[in-house]
């Protein structure tokens, strides 16, 4: 059992409230953003099957001391949490415990590949889906077909509102006087500008939308999509989006590439270790809910044998806890069947195969 410090916010002694007042009070003059929030948009709170998907996964998960030290650090300076390690440690897991620890309401999850681009994680502006909307409502109007003079579109049908969404990225940054959860995921897949193009956004926490700074003169305020939701909407005033309280963002990376050393000093890097047997115990007991008060553990072999096996090729944890969830409902029972067992489920992800 970890022992919390005075200074933990997440993980820290005290009520959620206070802990938030705590993050809300211990601002860096330097990170202090000014962005109003809408009253009209109210984000998700702990409520709904999002938020119980992230609580749920989130709950369980048991960090280490310095794993904590490294979150709590990016939460007092407004940083980037950047978490390295293998495939399987519990990378993005820990996104999803800060959220449930602090009821920050459900993770914005912005999974990367190599054909991510910046836009993507800000905004999606659907311009086909527009100009083909636009071509319809055209051969639709009673004016063409009929040939009546002077007959014009309904105004309503030229907004480009519909066709704009915020993306996690950008739905993370709206003004909001509690910070919003963004997972980027497996940052290292990503092209090789994306590290770089997202300075700006992580200094400044705020971004343009030119297709709306286009139109401000004539339509100053926009209510657009989010991520949180097909019916969710949120004005957009000018064409920029300003954070109020930055977002608590965690990047993970499985190691596959470096990154520029101005995108390395503006994260806090937390390098998560593949956890120990004991560890691995409280892991099974938190994340399957097991009572071993009487004395039974119906998975400490399996433990052994995990802790065996990835000595000769990597393992993921939640391999283990299919393990445990196979044992607990009896599959894979029978005798002489253990061997194939441990080969069906704890198969090695590097190294040999048996």
């Amino acid at each position: 059992m970890v022992t919390a410090k005075d200074w933990w916010i997440y993980r820290g002694s005290g009520t959620v409230a206070e802990r938030r007042a705590k993050l809300d009070e211990h601002r860096p003059p330097w990170r202090e953003f000014k962005g109003r929030p809408d009253p009209a948009y109210a984000p998700p709170g702990t409520e709904g099957p999002a938020w119980a998907e992230t609580y749920e996964r989130g709950d369980g998960y048991v960090p280490d001391a310095y794993e904590i030290d490294a979150v709590n650090t990016a939460l007092y300076l407004r940083r980037p949490l950047l978490v390295t390690g293998k495939p399987g440690v519990g990378k993005s897991t820990l996104a999803h415990s800060i959220a449930a620890d602090l009821e920050l309401g459900p993770v914005l999850h912005w999974p990367v590949t190599s054909r991510s681009s910046l836009r993507d994680g800000l905004y999606q502006y659907d311009a086909i889906g527009r100009l083909h909307d636009a071509n319809l409502r055209h051969l639709e109007s009673p004016g063409r077909s009929r040939g009546v003079p002077g007959r014009r579109r309904p105004a309503s049908g030229n907004s480009i509102a519909p066709y704009l969404r915020l993306g996690p990225l950008g739905t993370a940054l709206l003004p909001q006087d509690q910070p919003r959860v963004l997972l980027v995921d497996e940052i290292d897949k990503s092209d090789i500008d994306l590290p770089g193009d997202l300075l700006t956004i992580f200094e400044e926490g705020s971004f343009e939308i030119p297709e709306l700074a286009r139109i401000a003169s004539r339509q100053p305020r926009v209510r657009v999509g989010t991520q949180d939701g097909p019916e969710a909407r949120v004005t957009v005033e000018g064409g920029r989006v300003q954070c109020r309280a930055f977002p608590i963002v965690v990047l993970t990376s499985n190691g596959e590439r470096d990154f520029p050393p101005p995108f390395l000093r503006r994260c806090i890097r937390l390098h998560v270790e593949p956890p120990t047997k004991e560890k691995l115990e409280r892991i099974v007991r938190q994340r399957l809910r097991i009572d071993d008060s009487t004395g039974d553990d119906p998975y400490r072999d399996l433990i052994d044998a995990f802790d065996e096996r990835r000595t000769e090729g990597d393992l993921a944890t939640d391999q283990l806890l299919n393990a445990v969830q196979l044992r607990l409902n009896g599959a894979w029972s029978g005798e002489g069947e253990r061997k194939d067992f441990l080969k069906t489920v704890l198969h090695r992800l590097t190294g040999p195969l048996a």
